[in-house]
């Protein structure tokens, strides 16, 4: 089976992301690609990996319901998808990255490792999870029913995730030298979170000067004492299996998770008592924080091989 893949949103990071790992399978052709800004432009000056000679083209939620394909993946900002969704067909797999679809029942909620992969192979509607949500589950979710009280995340990611519209978070001059806190309360991953994971999070976003990655440092309380070794087995159990999630005792850093498809997640640290723990995620966040994510939901929905390329 060869895919057809239809991209909306191709202009911003993920989206060039997403081209270029589309473009390095042999079993997906990407149909169309959606830029208002980049309209007639060949899709090849920007990810050579597609070839041919498509162009970027300004298309209506109309236009690409029209289309048609196997998949449309929707890079779009926050609250644009609605108008894309409603005209694309229902047998149509859909992935969003955005956040209007996290919270919704109807949809399935993509984060392969943690959730499973049976519900996204049957899906049509699949929401990806945000970045810093990827990253503070990853770290979480092998102490699910351990825990005695909030996890507290303090999150820290390249001005990247700031997309491309300017701001503060994402001016070079702004952040040099700095580190900038923000969303001091009830940030949406905050809410993506506790809701995916069952338990209750507390998380505070951060931006800094480097360009891509993410490192999470996620503090608990567990409900009865635990030594580092079986601290790090539980990991080691959770993510055997999981050739993107990589479990190290070393703390890992930004330079860790930035190019890197997948995650890392060490530190282990516990205090005497055995109560108090601190895990680190670290991870790419135009990668496994959205478009590697992206294209391992899209492939389980489609029936491809999730890994290949």
């Amino acid at each position: 089976m060869t895919a057809r893949i239809g991209l909306i949103g191709a202009r911003g990071h993920t989206g060039r992301e997403l081209l270029r790992l589309i473009g390095g399978r042999d079993d997906m052709v990407l149909a169309y690609a959606g830029s208002r800004e980049f309209a007639g432009k060949p899709v090849a000056d920007m990810a050579p990996e597609i070839g041919g000679d498509l162009a970027f083209e300004a298309l209506s939620p109309e236009d690409v319901g029209a289309r048609p394909v196997d998949a449309v993946i929707l890079a779009l900002p926050n609250g644009a998808a609605a108008p894309f969704v409603a005209a694309i067909p229902a047998g149509t797999v859909i992935v969003d990255l955005s956040a209007d679809y996290r919270f919704d029942d109807s949809w399935v909620y993509g984060l392969p490792e943690i959730h499973g992969r049976e519900a996204i192979r049957h899906a049509r509607r699949i929401a990806n999870p945000g970045c810093y949500a990827t990253a503070g589950q990853l770290a979480i979710a092998p102490l699910r029913g351990r825990l005695a009280g909030p996890a507290h995340v303090f999150g820290v990611s390249g001005y990247s995730g700031a997309g491309t519209t300017p701001s503060r978070k994402n001016d070079p001059d702004a952040l040099a030298d700095n580190l900038m806190p923000y969303a001091l309360m009830g940030h949406i991953h905050e809410g993506e979170m506790s809701r995916h994971l069952g338990e209750s999070v507390r998380f505070t976003p951060h931006v800094a000067q480097f360009f891509r990655g993410i490192v999470a440092t996620v503090h608990v309380e567990l409900a009865e004492p635990m030594d580092r070794d079986t601290l790090i087995g539980c990991f080691r159990d959770a993510y055997a299996d999981e050739p993107l999630i990589e479990v190290v005792e070393r703390i890992p850093e930004v330079r860790d998770g930035a190019g890197n498809p997948g995650a890392v997640i060490g530190g282990f640290a516990v205090d005497e008592s055995g109560r108090r723990a601190v895990i680190v995620s670290a991870l790419d966040n135009l990668l496994k924080g959205a478009a590697t994510q992206a294209m391992q939901n899209l492939t389980l929905a489609l029936g491809l091989e999730e890994l290949r390329g």
